[in-house]
């Protein structure tokens, strides 16, 4: 990738590599498509400037031209960021129609199958950015060339439906394979706005879908809690990761009901601190709010000590149970979470907390649970 910019970005004081999206990549494929369509040109190298400013020189590679159109190809680069279309090629045929511009989604790219996406149902997984981008590139190649009639452009991905099943898109209500996006059309390395997006995402289609109520859950493991032990359908879970005061903010936004959060102590304990973004590199006052409700439970100083040198909360539920005091500990605790919520949300919506851990299951959770679990039955 060459660029008239820095391509690099200082995270935790190491320069990473920025990349650029499936969008970019299915834009330049397009351009070099039609340009052998039209042509008969190969071009090896496609130039274009991103949403963001940035100009980009693509490879182009595995050019084909049959009697049904060209094809062209351009490789993921995605930078220093863990992004799993990675190295993937995105694929662009150009075809001659009679008239009109259409773009159209081939093998591996994924079907909108419910509302509330950026696009309509049936339609080919491809955002409104890219189609841009793909537009803006083909428009200026039929000009180039003096070409008047239509022009289809068909994306791919051959290896879309495999890796689609490890990506959001299945719980998104994107079926058969990937989705081409990118808003800006650069990868930015370790991107928390990505994460951010497709949360977001997820809980405005579960409300354009009619969803008032909704469970947040860290990860995997309040996921596994809702199926294994409370029988509840995965449908009302939207996994959160540490962004527990942004999702937060997206239910105010997107106008939700109630709200429960569910999690394993290890992990939402930090929000009875008001800590809204769970990650330890923000904050890891674990101990420190255990021992300090088991101290408003009853405890002792000598217990506070104990569970102070603890390292994991395991070890700290260990003592507190043993001390006698783990009830009144978990219920003091999911009432601080809970108020840290309220507060949160300016009480615009009920909220209600329920704490779980792998060894000993459910912890306590708030009185109004039992309501908002019918409510969203």
């Amino acid at each position: 990738m060459k660029n008239n910019t820095n391509d690099s970005v200082k995270q935790n004081k190491k320069k990473l590599r920025k990349g650029y999206t499936t969008g970019t990549c299915a834009a330049a494929a397009s351009a070099a498509a039609v340009a052998l369509l039209l042509g008969n040109e190969k071009l090896e190298e496609v130039t274009l400037v991103t949403p963001s400013g940035i100009t980009l020189s693509l490879a182009v590679t595995k050019h084909r031209m049959d009697f049904s159109g060209a094809s062209c190809a351009v490789q993921k680069d995605s930078g220093d960021d863990p992004d799993i279309t990675n190295g993937i090629f995105i694929f662009a045929k150009a075809e001659k129609i009679s008239e009109g511009f259409l773009i159209e989604g081939g093998e591996g790219i994924g079907r909108v199958t419910q509302n509330g996406l950026e696009q309509p149902v049936g339609s080919a997984a491809i955002n409104r950015v890219p189609r841009e981008m793909i537009t803006q590139q083909v428009q200026q190649m039929c000009r180039h060339f003096g070409y008047e009639g239509g022009i289809q452009i068909t994306i791919s991905a051959p290896e879309g439906a495999e890796l689609a099943k490890k990506t959001f898109n299945p719980r998104l209500g994107i079926e058969g394979g990937i989705s081409i996006l990118g808003s800006s059309g650069i990868v930015e390395p370790m991107s928390e706005k990505a994460l951010l997006d497709s949360i977001y995402l997820e809980m405005k289609m579960r409300a354009t879908n009619g969803a008032k109520y909704l469970i947040l859950t860290p990860g995997n493991y309040g996921q596994d809690f809702l199926k294994k032990q409370l029988k509840i359908d995965l449908a009302h879970g939207v996994k959160i990761s540490n962004f527990v005061g942004d999702a937060l903010d997206y239910a105010v936004e997107l106008n939700f009901s109630g709200i429960l959060l569910l999690g394993h102590i290890g992990k939402l304990v930090k929000v009875a601190g008001g800590i809204m973004q769970t990650h330890s590199s923000y904050a890891d006052c674990r101990m420190e709010l255990l021992g300090l409700h088991t101290v408003l439970a009853g405890g002792d100083a000598e217990l506070l000590r104990e569970i102070l040198a603890c390292a994991t909360t395991e070890a700290a539920l260990e003592k507190i149970e043993n001390a006698g005091y783990l009830h009144k500990t978990m219920g003091s605790l999911v009432e601080k979470i809970n108020w840290h919520m309220q507060k949160r949300t300016e009480e615009k919506l009920e909220t209600a907390v329920l704490l779980f851990s792998e060894k000993k299951g459910l912890l306590g959770h708030t009185e109004n649970i039992i309501r908002i679990l019918e409510k969203m039955k």
